[in-house]
């Protein structure tokens, strides 16, 4: 029994310790940049987004369309860098609790159904980075070291 602990539990355990700043890094690489490009696109056909934001009834369309669609490309963009992580990753968040509850709550009918949706996934996502941070490869990080808040910077290896 012991010789299957150490085998499947501590040696990859212990070999993920070498890695503890990949996990943050790849996680805002990717749902940043998904965000970054959609809210780009948004921002560039706002007249259609207004629209759809008004049929999914959301109130004062002409107002958090181009708030949400900005939301969603600064944010994705500053996720990427890890810079400020945990506000943008609050915000987008917030972003995807109003799209499940706007667009897909509907189409709920179980727990299955509702962590089926890409929503569901990203909302996961944004509310780890918000909470656990950024990691060790990011600006934040930098930022702390730079400015004495952190004795010296993680490394990267």
């Amino acid at each position: 029994m012991k010789s299957i602990v150490l085998l499947l539990i501590a040696l990859p355990a212990q070999i993920a310790s070498y890695f503890p700043w990949m996990g943050p890094l790849v996680m805002r690489l990717v749902v940043g940049y998904v965000f970054m490009l959609t809210g780009w696109a948004k921002l560039n056909n706002l007249p259609q987004m207004i629209q759809n934001f008004s049929d999914w009834g959301i109130p004062f369309p002409g107002i958090l369309t181009p708030f949400v669609s900005a939301v969603e490309c600064f944010g994705g963009a500053m996720l990427i860098l890890g810079l400020f992580t945990r506000i943008p990753a609050a915000m987008l968040t917030v972003v995807m609790i109003v799209a499940i509850n706007v667009a897909k709550w509907e189409n709920v009918d179980s727990l299955e159904t509702l962590l089926g949706f890409e929503e569901a996934t990203y909302l996961a996502a944004f509310l780890w980075l918000a909470i656990a941070g950024p990691g060790a490869a990011s600006l934040d990080r930098l930022l702390l070291w730079m400015t004495g808040q952190e004795s010296e910077p993680q490394q990267v290896v």
